[in-house]
């Protein structure tokens, strides 16, 4: 028989995924839960197990295509029985119900219940019996309509109008209507509408069928500060999420006029991870009011420090950068400035300080900005972060970043100074307090002890949100960073 597997919600609360690439073909042969795609999450890859065991009969969509959730990618041929003769005989005769004398189950049954595998993509694929119940879907009229699981089980007979009038399926009515009323929309878009203070029954849903989707509850939170389509619009272009990153090495192309031939402009689709970017730093910047303070600082004893930090048997196999230093001067300068290290709760009315710190780290991928996050930073020896900054960056690069990696992160830093930046300002990821933007390291003349000496210099970028941040709450906490990168010694003060 022909199955066919409708993309999942990957555990995200997203509407739609990228297909980035197949690993089967038709006519391969698969297993339970073994890999057949890699999927675009918001910002991560990740990979898609399949549901059932047998052969690829059909791929719907080819790769680079944009999916929603619930539309079908690929159909299975799959066999309830196996004859033990094999091959397309075996397959006919499993779908029609034929057995012979001592034949052996099927590699999927579903009379069978399947056990779960952990993999990425929560604990796998099952049977349906013993799967997720199917996400529940919505008519244009508001009224819920039953899950697609219902959809296999045998119809009941056609009931006659005034059967169903004087037999009303109570049950039916109680769970339907109340969820009805409720605007249609996913967690993550409810906790975004909470954080911004929009109401969602005061948004018209763009979505499929109504939804209401993050850009909906963006658009809604800008209408007051700007025109909707001049925001969006200036939020669509390259970079606009890693405003201090320069663009990838490319050749930005002739001058318009000069005498060449071909393609003089090109349109590349807003979709996946671009998409995801805008609409945060939209939410973020109109939403949080950002201050930026600046100071400079004589990193030379830093430099030295690492020096002969790496010549030491301790930390071989780790590598020791200005990051790996500001990383724990963050950590401990946090520690004392909790304000720095919190998130503002419109809809509960609190300000949430964080007891841990989950650093974030921007990273710039062939596929666009990252900014995966070392969870309980504050815990880790200087090693250990330098191990774990490393992991971070090789990961993301390599797009093997997780959603977990990406979300719950307190606090995040942006090395810009590998790119030959000196200073910027930085946007807040959504939800954050601080970021923290690392300038590059300079020789440049500076007064030390009396005396004009030439040092390494390198300058600090510090946003903050003025909601839960004072000015001064932000200049010492900056100033904090900058005396354990002056003087690495300081960070036994801090601790």
């Amino acid at each position: 028989m022909i199955k066919e597997f409708l993309l999942p919600d990957l555990g995200e609360g997203l509407t739609e995924s990228e297909i980035v690439s197949w690993h089967v073909a038709v006519g391969d042969i698969v297993t339970l839960n073994q890999v057949i795609a890699d999927v675009e999450t918001a910002k991560a890859v990740v990979e898609l197990p399949s549901p059932y065991a047998g052969r690829v009969a059909q791929l719907h969509e080819q790769a680079g295509t944009v999916v929603e959730v619930g539309a079908p990618i690929v159909s299975f041929e799959v066999a309830g029985t196996d004859t033990g003769n094999g091959g397309d005989a075996g397959s006919r005769a499993g779908a029609s119900g034929a057995t012979a004398e001592g034949t052996a189950p099927a590699t999927f049954s579903p009379e069978e219940p399947q056990k779960r595998t952990p993999n990425l993509v929560g604990y796998g694929a099952v049977p349906e019996r013993t799967g997720r119940p199917a996400r529940r879907r919505w008519l244009t009229d508001g009224q819920a309509q039953a899950p697609a699981a219902a959809a296999s089980a045998p119809a009941p007979a056609p009931a006659s109008p005034n059967a169903g009038a004087a037999e009303p399926d109570v049950a039916a009515e109680s769970s339907v209507s109340p969820t009805a009323e409720r605007p249609r929309s996913t967690p993550p878009v409810r906790k975004l509408a909470r954080d911004l203070g929009i109401d969602l029954a005061d948004i018209s849903g763009t979505g499929p069928h109504g939804l209401i989707v993050r850009s909906d509850v963006t658009r809604a939170a800008v209408e007051d500060a700007a025109d909707v389509a001049d925001v969006l619009g200036d939020a669509t272009q390259p970079n606009v999420g890693a405003r201090l990153l320069p663009p990838s090495s490319a050749d930005p192309g002739p001058a318009p006029g000069a005498g060449t031939s071909g393609v003089r402009e090109e349109r590349v689709p807003i979709a996946g991870m671009r998409k995801h970017t805008a609409a945060a730093m939209v939410a973020s910047a109109f939403t949080a009011p950002h201050v930026t303070v600046f100071l400079t600082v004589d990193v030379t004893e830093s430099m030295e420090l690492l020096a002969r930090l790496r010549g030491q048997e301790t930390f071989e196999g780790v590598k020791l950068t200005p990051l790996t230093l500001a990383a724990k001067a963050v950590c401990l300068a946090l520690q004392r400035h909790p304000s720095l290290n919190s998130r503002w709760d419109e809809a509960a009315r609190d300000i949430v300080q964080y007891r841990y710190v989950n650093l974030g780290i921007a990273a710039a991928t062939p596929r666009g900005l990252m900014v995966p996050n070392v969870k309980d930073a504050q815990a880790l020896g200087l090693r250990e972060l330098a191990a774990a900054l490393g992991t971070l960056a090789q990961t993301a690069r390599a797009g093997k970043t997780t959603p977990a990696d990406l979300s719950g992160g307190t606090f995040s830093i942006s090395n810009v100074g590998v790119f030959g930046i000196d200073a910027g300002t930085p946007i807040l990821n959504p939800g954050e307090a601080g970021i923290l933007a690392l300038g590059a390291v300079r020789q440049q003349p500076w007064v030390h002890d009396g005396a004009l000496a030439v040092r390494q210099v390198m300058t600090l970028s510090l946003s903050f949100d003025h909601r839960l941040v004072d000015g001064e709450q932000g200049a010492r906490f900056l100033s904090d960073v900058g005396a354990v990168l002056e003087e690495p010694a300081m960070a036994l003060a801090l601790m």
